[in-house]
């Protein structure tokens, strides 16, 4: 394979996985795919930049999400304003896709803060009432191991906050795409890019519009994520905890109904009020989610019991008639069989995470 074609291959290789979640880092990407292509070893001059792997990984992006890709990059650096605002004494600077404007799916909002104590940062953030986990991950450049603090903060918009020593606000950051100083923005620059990009916005009320909306998402995890620890009767549920059964019915539901944002939403938080309530945990569920669930998401979960002794010939008369009589009767009896299905052991699934990542992509494609 000659040098052009072989570095081209590569950096088409790296781009699809970065492009598809399976690597987060330039360098791995780069040393995988030519692992995958070549038996041989890859001279160092034949691997791509990473400049040129960003330019194929934006060729994806326009070739499967078109101008969709950049439909949300207003709201996104609104909601990096907003919360740069609430991290405004840790001189918070925005950078990454949303300041570039190169987004795609799945991007989130990068920001870098600068304190000598990530512990403070993280205190404000609870003290707000934000749904977040702190990682700590070493980073071996020049021989040389480094350990980063990422704060993830979940939200409408995802968000990784890197923080940095109060000494390295005024450090310039390298680019590893371009090799320059890095695109960045502080809150009054921000400001000017929104009011430059946006002609006639009106930023406070945005902002205000936009904080009495209700985020259903972190309440949607944070009623999933202790479902690991509650566990279930091994006749009836061999697959193991409440969690995994529940990942299982949703990647199943999500084979079955892909683009059924209602449906999938349903299959995700059926079994919610187990956390809750063990007695009745479905009225404890729908306690949980009244308000943030529509109509038919909430029959599907209020039902999909009343659906197993349908099945079973167990219902009574009245509420049979009741349940035949929905436009939703085929998707419940669909719900069940999910339902029963989703108890595999050792079945894969993926994160709770993951799972409220494609609701989020999926509610903005349908909007």
């Amino acid at each position: 394979m000659a040098n052009d074609r072989l570095r081209q291959a590569i950096a088409f290789e790296a781009a699809r996985l970065m492009y598809e979640r399976v690597e987060s880092e330039y360098y791995t990407a780069k040393r995988k795919a030519a692992k995958r292509l070549c038996r041989q070893s890859v001279k160092p001059a034949d691997l791509p930049s990473n400049a040129e792997i960003r330019e194929q990984i934006q060729v994806f992006a326009r070739i499967h999400e078109g101008d969709k890709r950049t439909e949300n990059l207003r709201d996104m650096r609104l909601e990096a304003l907003r919360l740069m605002r609430l991290l405004r004494a840790f001189r918070p600077r925005l950078i990454g896709s949303v300041m570039t404007g190169h987004v795609r799916k799945g991007s989130d909002i990068d920001i870098h803060v600068f304190s000598d104590s990530p512990g403070l940062v993280a205190d404000l953030l609870e003290r707000e009432g934000l749904q977040f986990d702190v990682e700590r991950k070493q980073i071996v450049k020049f021989q040389e191991a480094r350990v980063f603090t990422h704060i993830h903060v979940y939200a409408r918009f995802n968000f990784e906050l890197t923080i940095y020593a109060e000494d390295k606000a005024h450090y310039v950051f390298k680019s590893s795409v371009t090799g320059k100083a890095i695109e960045r923005a502080s809150i009054r620059e921000l400001e000017e890019l929104l009011e430059r990009e946006y002609p006639g916005i009106a930023i406070e009320e945005e902002l205000h519009a936009n904080s009495s909306a209700v985020d259903p998402y972190p309440l949607y995890r944070m009623l999933l994520l202790p479902l690991e620890n509650v566990r279930q009767s091994a006749q009836y549920h061999p697959e193991g905890d409440v969690l995994y059964h529940t990942l299982q019915v949703f990647e199943l539901a999500r084979e079955h109904r892909p683009y059924d944002e209602e449906f999938l939403l349903a299959a995700l938080l059926h079994d919610v009020g187990k956390g809750l309530d063990r007695v009745d945990h479905v009225a404890a569920g729908l306690s949980a989610l009244e308000g943030l669930v529509t109509e038919r998401t909430r029959f599907l979960i209020e039902h999909h019991m009343h659906a197993h002794d349908y099945r079973t010939g167990r219902l009574g008369a009245r509420l049979r008639r009741k349940l035949e009589q929905s436009p939703d009767f085929d998707d419940l009896m669909l719900l069940s069989q999910l339902d029963r299905a989703g108890r595999v052991p050792g079945a894969a699934v993926g994160s709770v995470d993951e799972a409220l990542d494609y609701l989020k992509e999926l509610e903005r494609t349908n909007a």
